[in-house]
């Protein structure tokens, strides 16, 4: 555990903390890994990225199916719960009722190695982002146990600190995988700023309506719809200081202690520290 954590520090893109991920499940015998994230845990109005270790077409072209894609493990447990689950055809009298077509997928899926699983939810930001991830392979209900009892605590904490690394390298990507330019991530900076076009235009010695052309550039490449989400999307990508952690703030402490009460202690900023 401790060398994969030293490995995970040091990781510098998200596909090294896939990598990570998947060599930990094929180091104890579980090769086929799946990491989902979606924006919303409670509607799943965007997915954020799948992977999977394997060739998992088959599996895309079954979640086109509404009807099957709402008894996922996805849907039905990460969105819920932050408890790891046992998955898939080995366990499937263990989980809550499915319909008999989920039950033909769990199968399927059975037939190309993936017979039991170990699930772990996972929840990142506020509001909260829902992920899950699951290690897989072709065993029987006492190998997987037993595989489990082994490693499970391994996996769990693997996938935890893994996915807050892999969210964060993710986040900073973004400007790559959309193809925003310097001067958009610049513009995309004073948005977030709470700058109006005026004072923006005055800022980048540029005409009011080049700014509004780079605005709607930005928009085109990073599939926002209005100023407002580009601000959070400045903020999300790390471009803006954390409201909560400016360095000109007061800094507050809450404590608490049972019995007595809670006080929240504020330092003046001149205070020697």
């Amino acid at each position: 555990m401790q060398a994969f954590l030293l490995e995970l520090e040091a990781t510098e893109r998200s596909l090294d903390v896939w990598r990570l991920i998947v060599a930990l499940g094929q180091r104890v015998q579980l090769p086929f890994v799946d990491f989902i994230s979606a924006s919303s845990y409670k509607d799943w109005k965007k997915t954020l990225f799948i992977r999977t270790s394997y060739d998992s077409r088959w599996l895309q072209e079954i979640n086109e199916d509404p009807e099957l894609r709402r008894w996922s493990y996805f849907r039905n447990h990460a969105m819920h719960y932050l408890t790891p689950v046992m998955v898939g055809l080995e366990f499937v009298e263990e989980y809550r009722h499915i319909p008999e077509r989920r039950v033909a997928v769990l199968k399927k899926a059975a037939s190309h190695g993936l017979r039991a699983g170990f699930s772990v939810p996972l929840r990142h930001v506020a509001p909260p982002q829902s992920a899950l991830i699951t290690y897989s392979g072709d065993h029987s209900r006492r190998e997987m146990q037993a595989i489990i009892r082994a490693h499970g605590w391994t996996l769990n904490t693997a996938a935890i600190m893994a996915h807050q690394r892999y969210v964060m390298l993710f986040a900073q990507e973004f400007p790559e995988r959309n193809k925003i330019t310097d001067k958009q991530l610049e513009l995309l900076k004073l948005i977030g700023s709470g700058l109006q076009d005026k004072t923006i235009a005055a800022q980048l010695d540029i005409s009011i309506s080049a700014v509004r052309q780079r605005m709607n550039a930005l928009i085109q490449n990073t599939g926002m719809s209005s100023r407002a989400e580009l601000a959070a999307l400045a903020m999300s990508m790390g471009v803006l200081p954390d409201p909560f952690n400016r360095p000109e703030q007061h800094e507050e402490t809450l404590v608490e202690i049972d019995n007595v009460g809670t006080r929240i202690l504020r330092s003046p900023l001149d205070a020697p520290p």
